[in-house]
């Protein structure tokens, strides 16, 4: 398993979601066994969407899926650390603390994060998790189109279009019968450095 701390970088690359390939990371089977998290509850979709404060343009999108487990979609993020498995781009073990973390993360003075959550069928979450294991890991700058690739292979989104942009992504999954929508804010330092400290000594405390 590679294990890695928090990768940060510049909001700048934040905001366009970078322009590399990602590397694979492949977590082995007994390290997603030990945290996987079963979330109470139904079972939902929740489309996480970092825009800037100022001029309220999309800068990255994330997917949290509760099915049989809770599991954290971040193509093309920055988002990680060594206590958290991953493979590629899907995160692991996403209790309410690591879903505040993550939140919390992208959120400071000059991002904010949308959050939409919707209620699913059982076997719509399950399908979402299989079409997100098997997408690979997310080239850089395209977190927004292969999310919206794959909802809307989801029964109930079909309406759904691929889109390179996160508020047009977030304005159509707004559409889909039942989305409950909320947003986050903090007022913390810009520099994505210090809330990747402190997050790391949150999860290390943990371990």
């Amino acid at each position: 398993m590679k294990r890695r701390a928090f990768v940060l970088s510049a909001p700048l690359a934040l905001a366009a979601c970078g322009g590399v390939i990602r590397e694979e990371i492949i977590a082995p089977q007994a390290a997603i066994d030990r945290v996987a998290y079963v979330h109470p509850g139904p079972k939902s979709l929740t489309l996480v969407t970092m825009k800037n404060t100022s001029s309220h343009n999309g800068a990255h999108t994330g997917l949290m899926i509760n099915a049989s487990q809770r599991v954290l979609w971040d193509p093309a993020g920055t988002f990680g650390h060594s206590s958290i498995p991953e493979r590629n781009d899907v995160h692991f073990g996403i209790t309410p603390q690591i879903e505040q973390l993550y939140v919390s993360y992208h959120s400071r003075v000059t991002f904010y994060t949308l959050i939409q959550e919707v209620d699913v069928s059982p076997q719509v979450a399950e399908h979402a998790l299989r079409l997100v294991m098997a997408n690979g890991p997310t080239p850089k700058a395209a977190c927004t189109t292969h999310t919206s690739r794959m909802l809307g292979q989801l029964p109930g989104f079909e309406s759904i279009r691929t889109t390179l942009f996160p508020n047009n992504l977030s304005d159509q999954f707004n559409l889909i019968p039942g989305v409950r929508s909320r947003e986050y804010r903090e007022t913390d330092s810009d520099d994505k450095d210090i809330a990747a400290a402190a997050i790391d000594r949150q999860l290390s405390a943990n371990q």
